[in-house]
């Protein structure tokens, strides 16, 4: 699985909404506000998460972002791959000519077992498992208070 910045964000952006839609949909504005991420980039990420089914979107006043399974039904790896479109852990792709010509690379079977692992990893931790993080929950509440000051 590769771990793109595209694949972070996401997962940072989709947590902050999972803490804070407990009060209607989440705008991208207070994401990205609280979050230090660009709003143009939530956009074409929250795009590619609304397409693959783990947020939904209410349009108006008072639209946004709600995801759309309870939290402890979407795994990171949920979050990563529906925003990356691949999920390798080098250039190694599935097929057998990864060092561009007709044969595999020396490594191919090392970085597709490490790419395994590394899913299998992110397939066991729910939003649900990291909000229920007191150091998360502390980081979010700190958040929440600074964005409140500066307003």
């Amino acid at each position: 699985m590769r771990l793109t910045t595209k694949g972070r964000y996401a997962v940072t952006a989709v947590l902050d909404l999972a803490f804070h839609q407990d009060n209607g949909p989440v705008s991208l504005a207070a994401i990205s506000e609280r979050q230090c991420i660009s709003l143009s980039y939530l956009e074409q990420l929250f795009a590619k998460l609304r397409r693959n089914g783990v947020v939904t979107s209410t349009r108006g006043p008072g639209g946004g972002y709600s995801l759309q399974r309870n939290t402890s039904e979407i795994s990171v790896s949920d979050v990563i791959l529906a925003v990356d479109e691949g999920c390798q852990i080098a250039r190694c792709e599935e097929i057998e000519s990864c060092s561009g010509g007709d044969y595999q690379c020396l490594t191919h079977d090392l970085w597709q077992e490490l790419s395994n692992e590394i899913r299998s990893f992110l397939d066991g931790i729910s939003l649900a498992e990291i909000m229920n993080s007191k150091t998360v929950r502390e980081v979010s509440l700190r958040q929440d208070n600074a964005n409140a000051l500066a307003h």
